[in-house]
């Protein structure tokens, strides 16, 4: 079972390989419907249920790179695979760590907080006065979450959810558009 095997490697660490509270050392997104950090550290009993629901495969496991009290427990890297929005890993979780969240445009409007997209200007094709628009045609909630200017500017929105579909679909390296995580 993941938890036993955590459990006990953590017991064998000769002291906590803890990320300082507020700061963890990578940046991850939680799935969709997930509590505040501190309260979804608490509910999340590190089944793996929600990832072996993800069509996507997009949820993985900590190990300990990201401390001890995040062992085990689910995250998205949005790079390298993001979230298609589909609601069933918060139908998967028999906890509540994660909200089971109706796939509606409303419920995923007012529930889901991964996070929020943030435009890099000075990377991003568009402003460089190249037409891009490929972080536009990704998201799952065009002109809702993301809006395009001339030469196919991006504008992120106040509705963005953070499921990261277009930072992983960006053609810029480092990428123009990043998930800033929302830990709530």
């Amino acid at each position: 079972m993941r938890v036993v095997g955590a459990a006990a490697a953590a017991a064998a660490l000769p002291s906590p390989a803890a990320a300082a509270p507020g700061r963890p050392s990578l940046r991850y997104l939680r799935p969709p419907g997930g509590l505040a950090e501190k309260e979804f550290l608490a509910r999340c009993i590190r089944c793996g249920q929600c990832g072996e629901n993800c069509p996507n495969r997009s949820i993985k496991f900590f190990g300990f790179e990201n401390g001890w009290a995040s062992a085990e427990t689910p995250h998205l890297i949005p790079r390298q695979k993001a979230c298609i929005l589909c609601m069933k890993c918060g139908d998967a979780c028999p906890t509540g760590a994660l909200k089971p969240i109706a796939r509606e445009l409303g419920a995923i409007l007012a529930e889901v907080r991964m996070g929020r997209a943030r435009v890099d200007e000075s990377l991003c094709l568009s402003f460089q006065g190249k037409t891009c628009g490929v972080c536009y045609r990704a998201c799952p909630l065009p002109d809702v979450a993301i809006t395009v200017g001339r030469l196919e500017q991006p504008h992120v929105t106040d509705k963005c959810v953070g499921c990261g579909l277009c930072e992983r679909s960006c053609i810029q390296l480092p990428q123009a558009i990043r998930i800033i995580p929302d830990h709530g």
